[in-house]
């Protein structure tokens, strides 16, 4: 009843004069009989106007709860034209960071303040590490770990635990890399696990680069793995005009881009099996820890993001040409933290997809830049046990949302723990943060 009386209590003051136009006599309206309208059902049985509260709920978690209102909020919420406006509204946020600071041992540290929405996703990303996981990657909340000192496992097996944040969905081990032997006259550059998503899945590709001697040619294989076995898809060898900077490699819409001069980038086609080059922005000179890429969300282009000194650029690359997204100066918000001079020794660590954040290195400090909100804090600084401070693997808040099955019930409502609380909290919430932006 206390929830009842909350929502009715926070509707009574949106109720309008259901008589408007009614005679006055000596200053004063006559009372005349009508029925009153309910301002709830009047808001709430209104699909257009339903759906604009939704898009103010502002977190993902929230959404999930208003879904387990009724069948009819929960098509409202699943729908994937509302996700899109959703996202574009409220863009997955950052839950924190995972990193490395001594041999096979990774650490996760939340990014603060967070709201308590949060709190119990921030949790179990937290509550997915222990003392013999290593961190590789991360990706929509699925992390990649490598389990050392374990006798029932392959010592150098992959561990995929599929989203911490949604157990349910188990964890899978993905086998050793496959083994090779390196070409004549060639060195090993680079072995990457790669992998991007497909409908409810996820496809895994194993690259591996190698080098000439003479650093004029670069060949690389692709391994695809197809149930649970690594199989051969495709080689590439092409001719280098010197030897090249190293650069993220990065798969996008079934291409990679990675490095190939100090002006170029290697792009490996792998439905054509075959290479090509472009030039970076005029002027920009690639250089190590000073340059990366990012994927645009939607795959329609591939960011740049390019330290000089305490300049970040930031470049959106698509079809043929370059576009210069941002530009920042970091020399007046990195005086604001307050911490030991160390702008001589700054380097480009991680950034975020969509080039939404980039994490920096400035001395022993991990450092975060929020690009669109011109935020820069402090997110870690190394201690005397600390030996090294590895890549950093942003944990980010689960994209698209991963709803409840529905359940059987009379009126499409659906039975679940709570429920009743759920309703009448979430019609106060939706209802008053509806208000504020009337």
């Amino acid at each position: 009843m206390l929830y009842v009386n909350l929502f009715l209590g926070g509707c009574c003051c949106f109720r309008f004069d259901p008589v408007p136009n009614s005679v006055c006599v000596d200053g004063k309206r006559l009372r005349q009989s009508a029925m009153p309208v309910d301002p709830v059902s009047k808001v709430l049985d209104d699909d257009n106007l339903l759906i604009e509260i939704l898009l103010l709920i502002g977190y993902p978690t929230t959404l999930i709860c208003a879904s387990l209102v009724c069948k009819r909020w929960f098509c409202h919420a699943s729908d994937p034209a509302f996700l899109c406006r959703f996202r574009k509204l409220h863009p997955p946020c950052l839950l924190g960071v995972y990193f490395k600071t001594r041999a096979n041992r990774s650490r996760f540290v939340p990014m603060l303040p967070q709201p308590p929405e949060n709190n119990a996703v921030i949790s179990r990303a937290s509550s997915s590490l222990d003392a013999h996981k290593l961190i590789l990657d991360e990706c929509n909340g699925i992390i990649f770990t490598k389990t050392f000192n374990n006798c029932d496992e392959e010592p150098r097996s992959i561990h995929i635990v599929l989203n911490p944040l949604c157990p349910a969905r188990g964890m899978v081990i993905v086998p050793p890399f496959p083994c090779y032997g390196r070409q004549d006259g060639y060195f090993y550059k680079f072995c990457q696990l790669l992998f991007e998503e497909e409908g409810d899945g996820l496809s895994y590709l194993c690259v591996r680069g190698e080098l000439s001697n003479d650093g004029r040619k670069s060949t690389v294989y692709v391994y695809m793995l197809q149930d649970g076995v690594w199989c051969f898809h495709t080689s590439a060898t092409t001719q280098l005009p010197c030897r090249p900077q190293i650069l993220n490699p990065l798969l996008v819409d079934n291409k990679i881009y990675m490095t190939a001069t100090q002006s170029e980038i290697l792009v490996l086609d792998l439905t054509a099996s075959s290479f090509s080059t472009f030039q970076v922005p005029q002027g920009l000179v690639i250089g190590y820890k000073r340059t990366m890429l990012s994927r645009a969300y939607d795959n329609s282009g591939v960011y740049l993001i390019h330290l000089n000194g305490l300049q970040l650029c930031i470049w959106l690359r698509t079809g043929d040409n370059w576009l210069l997204v941002d530009t920042i100066y970091l020399r007046e918000m990195y005086a604001k933290l307050r911490m030991p001079d160390h702008t001589n020794w700054v380097w480009i660590n991680q950034v975020g997809v969509n080039a939404e954040f980039v994490f920096l290195r400035m001395g022993r400090c991990l450092v975060y830049v929020g690009i669109k909100c011109r935020k820069l804090c402090k997110v870690y600084e190394m201690t005397s046990e600390d030996r090294w401070l590895g890549r950093v693997h942003p944990c980010m808040m689960i994209w698209p949302p991963t709803f409840h099955a529905l359940k059987d019930g009379p009126a499409g409502f659906v039975f679940w723990p709570l429920g009743d609380v759920i309703v009448f909290c979430f019609c106060v919430v939706a209802l008053e943060a509806y208000m504020k932006h009337l």
